[in-house]
């Protein structure tokens, strides 16, 4: 019996200046944990699956890539997100600093302690997503779907939070100070317990 190479062995052949380029479409279940891919052209791979614990992704193009990935500590710094498919994706304090998309999915996804201060992120999704302690400063999240995610201890000072939903998001403890909340649509639930000192919360029927 001819033994099948493992997905270990096969990361090991896996030429990284090819996937730097956008040469290698198909990224299930690599192992590229620890990996630099800083500016990889990766729109529209597929990663599904794959082992990015810890990598260099900054500046890299995920435009409409599938990464429903192991991101848990990765360097997501400035990467492009334009319709990309983070659902589920384990971003535990992970770096998304100052990253840009619209219509980016992070439904059902883990995003705690996670770094997402300044990032743009209009029209995206997050429902149900896990943003516990995350850091969400000045973050522009317009008509984001936040419905029944977890804001708990979360940092959204300053962030722009206009016209997004809420509904059933839990805000224990969160700082939503001067956030801009316009429009939004949201419950008591959502910003019971947190920190509204300056926030903009007209057309919401919350006004305080």
């Amino acid at each position: 019996m001819v033994e099948q190479p493992t997905a270990q062995q096969h990361n090991r052949d896996l030429d990284l200046a090819a996937v730097h380029r956008g040469e290698v479409r198909d990224l299930t279940d690599v192992d590229l944990a620890g990996a630099d891919l800083a500016g990889a052209k990766l729109a529209g791979c597929d990663l599904s699956r794959a082992n990015l614990t810890g990598a260099n992704l900054a500046g890299a193009d995920l435009t409409g890539a599938i990464v429903r990935a192991n991101l848990r500590g990765a360097d997501l710094t400035g990467a492009q997100l334009s319709n990309a498919d983070f659902r589920g994706a384990d971003c535990r304090g992970a770096l998304l600093l100052d990253v840009a998309g619209v219509q980016v999915s992070f439904a059902g996804g883990f995003l705690a302690g996670a770094t997402l201060s300044k990032s743009t992120l209009t029209l995206s999704d997050f429902r149900g997503t896990d943003l516990r302690g995350a850091n969400l400063v000045e973050a522009m999240l317009q008509q984001a779907d936040l419905s029944n995610a977890n804001l708990s201890g979360a940092d959204l000072l300053r962030a722009n939070l206009e016209e997004s939903s809420l509904v059933g998001a839990v805000g224990a403890g969160a700082n939503l100070s001067q956030a801009n909340l316009l429009c939004a649509t949201l419950d008591e639930r959502a910003i019971a317990g947190a920190v509204l000192d300056g926030a903009c919360l007209t057309g919401t029927g919350l006004e305080r």
